[in-house]
């Protein structure tokens, strides 16, 4: 919420939306993949995967047609509820698990809350204040988190093969998230050695919590 009083700057942006992508890759590779390549059966991972893909291709072809901070707003809300599915899902394998994607959602809630800023407070002469705006969004969003890792939780009782199409799912969305939103969206801003650097750091960073839990 404190962006709503001081928006970051753009290469401000690029170097947590790089930070947040490294982390939330390390995440998807060490926490879910696992998880998909062990499961006793391939085809429901391959329907979870196949589904994660129409559902992010459906979110972005929603996020083009709604218009300015509208899309927006709707998009991050969804992206909310998912990283709360997912870390739901993370908190089903065990705690150590639940710990680092807890860190890698925090990171990219950051994100979505200096997008959110931005857009908000740059959408053009919109009733109200602009930081009052942020405020209320930032609120509403904050309640799609357990509500998504309520969902993921409730998973548990799944066998172990329809819960691996779960995490499929949730595989592909956060690689979908570093891919066409994180990192996309960073490289709107000319590079410096600071924005790679960012994406390993957050990226050996996880890994290294990893193992040292």
């Amino acid at each position: 919420m404190a962006t709503a009083w001081r928006p970051p700057g753009p290469k401000l942006r690029s170097i947590v939306q790089h930070l947040a992508a490294g982390v939330v890759f390390a995440a998807a590779a060490g926490e879910i993949l696992p998880e998909v390549m062990s499961a006793p059966q391939l085809w429901p991972a391959l329907v979870g995967a196949l589904l994660g893909v129409a559902a992010m291709a459906l979110l972005q072809v929603a996020e083009e047609r709604l218009e300015g901070s509208t899309g927006l707003v709707v998009t991050a809300g969804f992206d909310v509820f998912i990283d709360g599915f997912v870390l739901g899902l993370g908190f089903l394998q065990g705690a150590k698990q639940g710990l680092l994607l807890t860190v890698a959602v925090t990171l990219e809630l950051l994100f979505l809350g200096l997008s959110v800023a931005a857009s908000l407070g740059t959408a053009g002469s919109g009733r109200g204040n602009p930081r009052a705006r942020v405020l209320r969004v930032s609120a509403l969003m904050a309640l799609a988190l357990p509500l998504g890792t309520a969902v993921g939780l409730l998973l548990g009782d799944l066998p172990p093969g329809l819960l691996a199409g779960f995490y499929a799912f949730g595989l592909i969305a956060l690689l979908y998230l570093v891919t066409e939103e994180l990192l996309s969206e960073a490289h709107e801003t000319p590079d410096t050695p600071l924005m790679p650097a960012a994406f390993f750091l957050g990226f050996l960073g996880l890994l290294m919590m990893e193992a040292l839990l």
